[in-house]
């Protein structure tokens, strides 16, 4: 069984709020293209891949800074994902949405996959 990387990120195109399914290179680039400039997501994609993850990715509007676009995805994983081992949600420093994702993680038994920058946003919010 393969583990299960849920990301949540940036991309030049496909659908957003709903979860891409991939399994190798190829499908990401096909469905989602480049990174823009200053995103993460693709660039942990890409890693999850090489290591032979399984991935859901979220493409979201702007990493961080589009809370509308998280709580679908979110919602999603709470209700239909069986199997989650980790969530990475670059950019994401916003208390709302860590505290949503800690009840994920609490009941996946995940982790939550984040930068040093990201932490101490999270950790200096008021």
């Amino acid at each position: 069984m393969r583990h299960v990387i849920t990301i949540f990120g940036e991309a030049e195109k496909g659908q957003y709020q709903v979860p891409h399914f991939f399994k190798n290179l190829p499908q990401l680039l096909d469905l989602l293209g480049n990174p823009p400039s200053d995103s993460e997501g693709i660039s942990f994609a890409v890693q999850a891949l090489l290591f032979r993850r399984d991935l859901i990715y979220f493409r979201v509007e702007d990493e961080g800074f589009s809370p509308p676009d998280y709580y679908p995805g979110l919602k999603y994983l709470k209700e239909k994902a069986p199997i989650l081992n980790a969530l990475c949600l670059p950019g994401v420093g916003d208390p709302k949405i860590l505290d949503a994702v800690q009840e994920i993680c609490h009941a996946h038994k995940s982790l939550l996959i984040t930068s040093q920058k990201d932490l101490y946003d999270y950790l200096t919010a008021n």
